[in-house]
């Protein structure tokens, strides 16, 4: 039978094999990309630069999302009744409050950012806070405060950065490869397989590291749907507030495909992609995992 715990559990398990499988991943590609360009360095430089690239995600992540959302800051005199329910939830939670800041749109959606949880940070549209009774409003503060307590948002982060520099890396091998590669490295059948081999996996690590992002994004909503009814006591609350805010034919106006993984539920409406690349899980089946567990 599920249960919230092994639920939440099994999830736990599989990010954190996606994520040992995802760095392996990419120490391969620097490996490869390495030794066809015979210079060592690259492999160094590539772990070196997505280290530092990674610390600085750590410490501004925040800052970075929340300006490119246009979020406000909203004080306990502003909004004290949805203060005192995240304070509450906080409490049962054994968590520090965080900020709670406000996107003015009229479309439902919301997020969690901030390096731990002491610089935890909760970001509610208008449209949520207004269109959502309390109970389903709740389902949705206990879902974000569990990837604070989770430190989903820096685990994301991370994975976000190693993604782009797959990216890059496959983008100035590309263009090494067609303008820049000596012509000795061409000469021999070796050399020219090896640099062939290469070329294909240039083009496919980028795929490859994305489709990887997306899952490890997916499984850490099931793990916060999981842990939020936890919170809340109430499944059916979230269940109800991820059937409404499917049901919102609205998109989000401040969101963008690098942001698009951190809020509750796709923020892109009307657009139809395929299921293997989608940044959520579809809505049917976090509501029916809410409403199956006991």
């Amino acid at each position: 039978m599920a249960t919230i715990y092994n639920q939440a559990d099994k999830n736990m398990r599989l990010t954190w094999v996606y994520i040992t499988g995802f760095l392996v991943f990419v120490i391969g590609i620097g490996y490869v990309f390495s030794q066809v360009m015979g210079n060592s360095a690259i492999l160094y430089g590539a772990v070196i630069f997505s280290t530092l690239m990674s610390v600085g995600s750590y410490w501004w992540s925040d800052k970075i999302v929340l300006s490119m959302s246009g979020a406000k800051e909203v004080t306990h005199e502003q909004g004290r009744d949805l203060y005192h329910m995240v304070e509450n939830l906080c409490i049962t939670a054994g968590l520090p409050v965080p900020k709670i800041y406000i996107i003015e749109d009229s479309a439902m959606n919301a997020f969690a950012t901030g390096r731990d949880p002491e610089h935890g940070v909760i970001c509610l549209t208008t449209g949520i806070i207004n269109r959502l009774e309390k109970i389903e409003l709740e389902g949705v503060i206990a879902h974000e405060l569990s990837h604070i307590g989770n430190r989903d948002i820096l685990i994301s982060t991370v994975i976000v950065v190693l993604v782009g520099f797959v990216t890059l890396l496959a983008d100035w091998f590309r263009h090494w490869a067609f303008f820049g590669g000596k012509d000795d490295d061409r000469d021999s059948r070796f050399g020219l397989i090896l640099m062939v081999a290469a070329i294909i996996l240039s083009i496919l690590a980028p795929i490859a590291a994305v489709l990887m992002q997306l899952a490890i994004s997916r499984k850490r909503e099931f793990l916060a749907d999981a842990d939020g009814a936890l919170l809340t006591r109430y499944p059916e609350g979230l269940a109800r507030a991820l059937e409404k805010i499917s049901g919102d034919t609205e998109p989000l106006e401040a969101a963008n495909r690098a942001t698009a993984h951190l809020y509750i539920a796709n923020p892109f409406k009307g657009k139809k992609m395929m299921k293997l690349f989608q940044t959520h899980p579809p809505i049917e089946e976090r509501v029916k995992a809410l409403r199956g567990i006991k």
